[in-house]
């Protein structure tokens, strides 16, 4: 199953553009001081677990949540990979029993003059998801 085909029955939350300083790098260059990452994440929700009746946060899953795991992953100290990075942060969005899937994408803007970007994106979900 694919993400789009999980929107027939969950919700897509999201947060684009989370821009984080982060120790992370193998190369030299990159132990000196923390690099600019952009996270772009998405969480896949249950609709029938989260489809507010009172117009309450504690009904939903909140976007707070989320910023929280990034800022405690990266407060962990330095990082070798963005893999690493993004599949710590995917296991510990997916912990929460409100998400059913979440991806993950990481990137670096400032490590090549000749592109955008350098990146990683994951996606998982739990196993069961997407049934009903």
């Amino acid at each position: 199953m694919n993400p789009q085909d999980l929107l027939r029955h969950h919700r897509r939350l999201f947060l684009q553009g989370l821009c984080v300083p982060v120790h992370i790098g193998i190369h030299d260059f990159e132990q000196a001081a923390p690099q600019r990452i952009v996270f772009d994440i998405e969480l896949y929700v249950p609709l029938r677990h989260t489809t507010p009746s009172q117009d309450d946060i504690q009904e939903v899953v909140d976007y707070d949540f989320v910023r929280q795991v990034v800022q405690a992953r990266v407060a962990q100290g330095h990082i070798n990979l963005q893999e690493t990075l993004g599949d710590d942060i995917l296991s510990a969005l997916l912990a929460h029993p409100g998400v059913a899937a979440a991806s993950v994408s990481t990137r670096k803007p400032d490590v090549y003059p000749d592109c955008e970007a350098v990146g990683v994106q994951t996606f998982r979900m739990k196993p069961g998801v997407g049934e009903g």
